[in-house]
């Protein structure tokens, strides 16, 4: 019984020393990564995180905001890539009651759900031009109207932002504004692959089967 218990605080132990709010790893270029979240979390800088699919993005997202003072107000979280061009500005910032066909209520967006927290929006690279116009200007004036609303909403959001895509490129080619990406890309943090951290394999193995086991 001595040996169990001895055994499972030293799991323990190590399952906290390799996690940081959820995300596993204990090699060098994932201590890097805890390290600057954690300055930054305790700040109001926007974050620009970058890496491929299955990276964690949103994961190390979360953590920004769980471990910053915002942390008991609202995560909201919006996938540019599951919407439409012309539904993705009333996810948002909302909607009045016919504004459009279908708007049959008046619906709060993100932005107004996320007030004093945190929003995510998750493949940024997605978003239509004219969204982006729109977005630039929320974070410049800390309002928006919702979509056929006349009526002025202040917001106070700290924005994450993720992408597998490589923005700079997209900004050299004309997809993505110059001046939405500075703003957005205040902090970088870049999510490298398991194939570049090897060495987190056996923590990851032991995670998962003390998850499972359980």
């Amino acid at each position: 019984e001595r040996l169990l218990a001895e055994n499972k605080y030293l799991h323990e132990e190590l399952e906290q020393k390799y996690r940081f709010s959820g995300i596993v790893g204990s090699s060098q270029i994932m201590a890097d990564v805890f390290e600057m979240a954690s300055s930054v979390a305790i700040s109001n800088a926007s974050v620009l995180v970058t890496g491929e699919s299955g990276t964690g993005k949103e994961l190390i997202a979360r953590s920004v905001h769980y471990n910053s003072p915002r942390k008991d107000k609202p995560f909201i979280v919006l996938n540019c890539a599951v919407f439409s061009e012309g539904v993705i500005e009333s996810e948002l910032f909302g909607h009045e009651k016919g504004a459009f066909s279908g708007a049959i209520s008046t619906k709060k967006g993100r932005f107004e759900l996320a007030d004093q927290g945190t929003l995510f929006i998750d493949e940024v690279g997605e978003m239509s031009p004219s969204a982006q116009v729109k977005l630039l200007r929320v974070i410049q004036e800390h309002e928006f109207e919702r979509v056929g609303g006349t009526r002025t909403i202040k917001t106070d959001v700290r924005l994450v932002a993720a992408t597998n895509k490589d923005l700079a490129a997209e900004v050299q080619a004309g997809n993505f504004r110059e001046d939405l990406y500075y703003r957005l890309n205040v902090v970088h943090l870049t999510m490298p692959p398991l194939r570049d951290r090897r060495e987190d394999i056996e923590p990851l193995v032991r995670h998962f089967l003390d998850k499972y086991n359980a």
